[in-house]
């Protein structure tokens, strides 16, 4: 039986995970869940699975949280950082599922792992803005780190056994791989006109025709930025270099990423786009455990086509290409701008071809520093938000 604590239980990886662990309740129990202010949906939540505890970042949340719950469940309600980092580092805590959308999911996670906890990875930005130091806390702490992301558990399952018992550290080429291609599906916008780009909503750029996302990450599949922070993530995960790394447009989602070897083969994981397999897997591995995912029906599939992606149309994932060879301040500064600006979309101040512009901005004028600490790196991501802020004004 593992105790299980998930950061993000309120988000649609959260649910995902819910409905795992409903599917097998003989092996997983819901020890605690975190959430940032969804008091309503917390209050569900505790009702239905009973954890020990129920964490809200924001402080009036808990107290509401707190009035709301019966009594005789005997759920405590806690808050702040302090409260979070002591509940995914305690004794009772087997396994944490990282799933906070954003940077503020970085702390948090990176406890998990400095306390050397089994952390499944739904957090991108913890490796996009932290990615050596969080390797390294891996290695130190003796963690077990498993990707959730559809891509990057792909990828993963497409590996040999030396490989994935050496995530951030292994040898691709020793291993006879040559390239690891990421699929994407190229989102809402894969063949709307460049010129109508510029008026696409956010209600438009958040209807993903495969996934249902949370609207943040729904835009960051419409711009591919959420494949840019994939293709950085990747780089860390496996210790790819440059040229082994590659991105294959791939609208139908039914394959969720490849793995290409020396002589010639191409292994790749398929399945329907539903969360709940790749969360399965990270949660059982290296068994397999009902995930409530129906098998894929190779007569409904019908057609698989691949394309190379058009940097004019994703400009996003081009800046994150580019800002992952230049090292880890690029990808902090990025991640931070990209937060604003797609908070900014999604809130009416900006146009959805802004983000891109917000994001180019930040990466060429706010001034870089070397990355030696968790501190530098926060620092950085908080100076980056105050200019991209500023940044915003041009475009409103």
């Amino acid at each position: 039986m593992q105790n299980m604590v998930i950061l993000g239980a309120t988000g649609s990886i959260g649910a995902s995970t819910l409905s795992v662990i409903s599917a097998n309740p003989d092996a997983y129990r819901v020890y605690a869940l975190v959430a940032n202010a969804s008091v309503d949906k917390m209050l569900a939540l505790c009702l239905t699975h009973r954890p020990q505890v129920a964490h809200m970042v924001d402080s009036q949340a808990a107290l509401t949280l707190h009035a709301k719950l019966p009594p005789e469940l005997n759920i405590k309600v806690s808050s702040g950082e302090d409260e979070l980092i002591a509940l995914v580092t305690a004794t009772e805590v087997d396994t944490v599922m990282a799933a906070i959308v954003g940077a503020a999911g970085l702390v948090p996670t990176l406890a998990a792992v400095k306390a050397g906890k089994r952390v499944l990875l739904a957090n991108k930005e913890a490796l996009v803005m932290s990615g050596e130091l969080f390797i390294e806390a891996t290695k130190a702490s003796g963690a077990t780190l498993l990707p959730v992301d559809s891509e990057h558990n792909a990828i993963f399952q497409c590996l040999p056994e030396e490989v994935q018992a050496n995530l951030g550290r292994c040898d691709l080429a020793a291993s006879g791989i040559s390239h690891i291609l990421l699929t994407g599906s190229g989102g809402p916008f894969l063949t709307t006109e460049l010129a109508s780009l510029a008026s696409m909503t956010p209600a438009q750029a958040c209807k993903h025709p495969n996934w249902s996302m949370g609207p943040k990450i729904s835009v960051d599949s419409a711009t591919m930025m959420n494949k840019g922070l994939e293709f950085i993530e990747a780089r860390w995960l496996f210790n790819t270099q440059k040229d082994q790394l590659k991105v294959v447009i791939h609208p139908q989602s039914v394959i969720h990423s490849m793995v290409q070897y020396r002589d010639g083969s191409v292994i790749a994981q398929m399945g329907n786009p539903d969360m709940r397999t790749p969360i399965a897997h990270c949660m059982s591995y290296p068994q397999r455990i009902r995930s409530g995912v129906e098998p894929l029906d190779f007569f409904k599939v019908g057609q698989l086509s691949f394309c190379e992606p058009d940097f004019n149309r994703f400009p996003c994932l081009a800046l994150a290409i580019a800002a992952c060879a230049q090292g880890q301040e690029a990808t902090t500064v990025l991640n931070a701008a990209n937060e604003i600006a797609v908070e900014a979309f999604l809130q009416g101040q900006i146009g959805f071809t802004h983000i891109a512009k917000v994001n180019e901005a930040c990466l060429s004028s706010v001034p870089k520093r070397a990355m030696t600490s968790i501190d530098d790196i926060i620092a950085l991501d908080a100076q980056t938000r105050i200019y991209a802020r500023e940044q915003l004004a041009k475009f409103a």
